[in-house]
């Protein structure tokens, strides 16, 4: 078999049948939220909801606390984000697409710091041996944790650190057996390029 295939399918030949058909559904509907926010269309609120919530759960039973920690975040923020999105004045967007200024930065820096530090803790907390994903897994976290702080408020850094995240990520899961999450985040890594793309043609005009 094509040693390609191989990688995909030999980290599911132990895999319940439940959490293959729970992972192939994240991974559908984690494409469908970042391909409706590179559009701008509130819809990516409620497809990254159903994406989320199950990570959640397959990286619990999975033991990556970090990950599952910062998904658990990103279903909270998911909420707000859909609530900041869906208000509008005249009928458009109380908030439009901006950069971020210099206060923003800050606190995006400070967010990035503090969601190492929270999920290093959670690791500790659950007496985890710490191993080199374990705190790549960490530093994502903070990248991750502001970048759909900005998204959420609809600032085009968002996808600067997605992209950054992404291709991180890719090999950290590609190096856990799990094929499916590392193709899906090269597919984030396409999408968020295109994403910054069409928020900065947006934002020019």
């Amino acid at each position: 078999m094509n040693p390609i295939f191989n990688f995909f399918l030999e980290a599911y030949q132990d895999t319940p049948v439940l959490h293959i058909i729970l992972e192939g559904i994240a991974f559908v509907f984690g494409i469908a939220s970042v391909y409706f926010a590179k559009k701008e269309n509130i819809w990516v609120y409620p497809t990254g909801l159903i994406c989320t919530v199950i990570t959640v759960y397959l990286l619990y039973i999975n033991e990556y606390f970090g990950d599952m920690m910062i998904n658990f975040y990103y279903s909270l923020m998911s909420l707000y984000g859909w609530w900041n999105w869906s208000r509008m004045r005249d009928d458009k967007p109380i908030v439009p697409i901006s950069r971020t200024n210099d206060r923003e930065k800050i606190i995006g820096v400070l967010l990035c710091v503090l969601t190492m530090f929270v999920t290093f803790g959670v690791y500790k907390a659950f007496d985890y041996d710490l191993q080199l994903p374990n705190y790549i897994d960490i530093f994502t976290s903070g990248i991750f944790f502001t970048g759909m702080w900005y998204m959420a408020n609809k600032k085009i850094e968002n996808w600067t650190l997605w992209i950054i995240g992404d291709l991180i990520t890719i090999p950290l899961y590609a190096y856990r057996g799990l094929g499916m999450l590392s193709f899906q985040y090269l597919i984030f890594t396409i999408l968020a390029i295109q994403g910054y793309r069409e928020w900065k043609k947006s934002l020019n005009s």
